[in-house]
């Protein structure tokens, strides 16, 4: 069985995967950090194979709790490139399988290296267990809205200022889990929306359409955020009912802050 080298990155990995156009590729038991590498190098790529994905339930919640991974696997599932289920049995090594080669990724450090064997026999009986366990193995859904769709209402919706204004933000994240580390989708939203001065209406009717949370999981973040006095609101009169409230920063650090500094100006105030 003859096997080689076929990179040190998932990126380089999954291009040596693709380079023969499969006509669909499975990977099986990734670790998170590996799932994580993979799904930015399929989010990058305009022609990628069919891609399933089977992992251990908890690696993929773990990897899907972080809003910039999960709305990008959204857009891949949105695509039909993109299938994830779960099960518990699983080979203990990552592997990645095509109809012509198995490739076995290594993971040392920071780096993914993958092994490739491409002896037919050896890939026909692989390939036939992978398949028995993914018929077998449960589907994960991904409740996370695919970012496409996230952006594209925003700017509709809310405004083209709010929505580039909401992408340096995420472009500025490394997470974005809403753990003490970083923000969440939710309050990235409401300040985004603060800064623009949007009506808390408006951005929770768009966040609960769009699928990012429901109306009254933005009313707390809210009333959160405006405890820890990073945004304040006003009232705005209307015809018919009880007034709206309009969003702002009312922390000077916030209102100074370049955009691409509002997530590391408004975590380092919640830390303080």
């Amino acid at each position: 069985m003859n096997s080689n080298l076929l990179g040190t990155r998932v990126e380089a990995v999954l291009d040596a995967v693709l380079a023969d156009d499969p006509d669909h590729a499975v990977v099986v038991n990734p670790s998170g950090c590996v799932l994580e590498d993979l799904i930015e190098a399929a989010a990058d790529r305009d022609d990628l194979a069919p891609l399933r994905v089977l992992a251990v339930e908890d690696v993929l919640k773990d990897v899907m709790d972080d809003f910039l991974v999960a709305s990008r696997a959204a857009d891949l599932v949105d695509d039909d490139v993109l299938s994830l289920r779960t099960a518990s049995d699983l080979p203990r090594h990552s592997l990645v399988l095509t109809p012509e080669t198995v490739v076995s990724l290594v993971a040392i450090g920071d780096r993914v290296a993958g092994i490739a064997a491409d002896d037919a026999e050896f890939v026909e009986t692989a390939t036939a267990a992978i398949d028995t366990d993914w018929e077998a193995a449960d589907p994960f859904q991904l409740r996370t809205p695919p970012i496409t769709a996230v952006r594209e209402t925003l700017g509709t919706e809310i405004g083209e200022e709010a929505r580039a204004d909401f992408d340096a933000v995420l472009a500025s994240m490394e997470t974005a889990r809403g753990d003490e580390d970083d923000l969440d989708e939710v309050t990235v939203s409401l300040l985004v929306a603060a800064r623009n001065r949007v009506l808390l209406y408006d951005i929770s009717k768009w966040g609960e359409d769009v699928g990012i949370a429901s109306k009254a999981t933005f009313s707390r973040t809210k009333t959160k955020l405006e405890d820890l006095g990073l945004i304040d609101t006003e009232k705005v009169p209307i015809d018919v009912g009880r007034p709206r409230l309009r969003l702002r920063l009312a922390d000077d650090r916030l209102q100074d802050a370049e955009v691409d500094d509002l997530a590391s100006v408004a975590t380092s105030v919640l830390a303080s």
